[in-house]
């Protein structure tokens, strides 16, 4: 990708709303106690908004790693050491299943206790503790809100620009929420990090050509997840090493190896071609759904 298009993405990205979202943001972490920032559980640092550290500089924060379920476990694990050794609480949660909810209720309180019992001696008790979930789009913000605060109705966002009255929404007997878009962005530092909000579907798929994508996407795979990537497509390792090692240039053979993904699941077009379009969607979807198993495109080190 050369740096016209990532320029491109840059200003695609940066509607008025989003900096309108920003002071709003600003001016409501006023009334907060605690920022629940969400990030994807398979690219923690790519999900992270530039500005989230700058923001909320003065707050308590608790990291919440979601779509923990489509993660390496172990990734996971090391994650959770890495945002700890910052001495910032982290948790693993999906927000499909409600798994890590509770430990994230836990966590809020535990971190709050100290100044509640201050406020206590002081004879102010049964303050609410105010939180706000902050994050980037995709991340499963509005999922997390109805499992958290056990809604069942799904109308969390509202559109930009579209003001209205702030609604707390009630977590427990100690807890409520702020019910604001907090919608930040992405950062676009570099293609490795587009790439990575492309491939989990965090941005759409139209800023960078879909089969290059797809193209990328399986180059990680056979260099991270070989095993898996061969399973569900029904490839042979030995020929995924003959292949590699043949004397050309490597994207030549890895491309070759993603047309192969497409026989064997018929995406065929008239006249026997390989459709690489529907190869890439093909891809990327089972990707995105967790079809390949649980992998993390950032590894922890």
């Amino acid at each position: 990708m050369d740096n016209k298009g990532q320029n491109s993405t840059n200003i695609n990205w940066y509607p008025g709303h989003m900096a309108k979202t920003k002071k709003q943001i600003i001016q409501d972490l006023k009334l907060i106690d605690i920022v629940i920032e969400l990030l994807d559980a398979r690219i923690p640092i790519s999900s992270q908004n530039p500005n989230i550290a700058e923001i909320t500089k003065n707050k308590k924060k608790i990291v919440v790693l979601n779509k923990c379920d489509l993660a390496d476990d172990k990734q996971n694990k090391q994650w959770i050491e890495y945002f700890n050794k910052k001495g910032i609480p982290a948790v693993l949660t999906d927000s499909n299943s409600g798994r890590g909810i509770d430990e994230c209720i836990r966590q809020i309180e535990k971190i709050m206790q100290v100044e509640l019992d201050s406020q206590a001696e002081k004879g102010r008790t049964g303050r609410k503790i105010r939180a706000m979930i902050l994050g980037i789009p995709n991340v499963g913000k509005s999922s997390f809100i109805n499992r958290i605060s056990k809604r069942t109705t799904a109308g969390v966002g509202n559109r930009p620009g579209v003001t209205k009255q702030k609604q707390w929404i009630r977590i427990n007997e100690k807890i409520e929420l702020l019910d604001t878009p907090g919608v930040l962005w992405p950062k676009f530092e570099s293609e490795e990090v587009a790439l990575n909000l492309c491939f989990t579907g965090t941005i759409k798929e139209e800023i960078l050509d879909k089969v290059e994508i797809a193209y990328q996407l399986t180059k990680f795979l056979l260099e991270n997840y070989k095993t898996k990537l061969c399973e569900r497509y029904k490839l042979d390792e030995k020929y995924i090493e003959e292949t590699l090692q043949q004397d050309q240039p490597e994207n030549s053979n890895i491309y070759e190896i993603m047309l192969q993904i497409g026989k064997n699941r018929g995406c065929i077009m008239s006249g026997g071609r390989i459709d690489e379009e529907k190869t890439a969607r093909l891809i990327l979807d089972e990707f995105k759904n967790g079809k390949l198993g649980k992998i993390t495109i950032e590894m922890s080190h």
